[in-house]
């Protein structure tokens, strides 16, 4: 497996080892001692898949009170995949890094807790696939705006589709609770 280090500290991009012949392929999307080894000493107890469309922008997530780290990648369709240091306090705050999760690419992206995450969906449909570190709890559910300009993301061109929550998300300077 390929581990490459962020601009973030803790926020990991990772490239499993694909083992492809004439008939298809096979990877190990989780491993735990392995990805141990890798940096990623999480125990995952709760698998998500979300299916969207060309467009659709899913986030800025995060959970206060019972943080969730996340491992996310694409069964089928391409995402631009993003997490962003709102850990107030951090010496990276308010920083971001993105990188392309595709079926093809097979790349996962290891989002610690602390950090929002989102991803835009630039291929007709994605199906993402995410191991999370803790349950989801509304009580604790937060997040932040994709499009806040003290951010400054980078996202590909393209319409973006939002669900009414995540349009009323506030700005990282607004946000009542940020993790510490």
């Amino acid at each position: 497996m390929k581990i490459t280090p962020t601009a973030l500290r803790g926020v990991l991009l990772l490239e499993p080892d694909v083992f492809a012949d004439e008939r298809g392929f096979f990877l190990e999307t989780w491993n735990a001692a392995r990805y141990r080894s890798a940096g990623v000493d999480v125990d995952f107890v709760q698998a998500n898949q979300a299916r969207s469309r060309r467009g659709v922008l899913r986030g800025l997530h995060f959970q206060v009170g019972r943080p969730q780290a996340k491992l996310v990648h694409v069964v089928a369709g391409e995402i631009f995949d993003v997490a962003v240091d709102v850990r107030r306090g951090s010496e990276t705050f308010g920083r971001w890094v993105g990188a392309s999760l595709s079926a093809e690419n097979h790349r996962q992206l290891y989002v610690p807790a602390g950090f929002a995450h989102g991803y835009f969906v630039t291929s007709d449909g994605a199906d993402v696939c995410y191991l999370c570190s803790d349950t989801y709890w509304p009580a604790g559910d937060r997040g932040v705006r994709w499009d806040d300009p003290a951010l400054a993301i980078a996202w590909p061109p393209g319409e973006k589709l939002l669900s009414a929550k995540d349009r009323a998300l506030p700005l990282v300077a607004d946000a009542p609770e940020l993790p510490t």
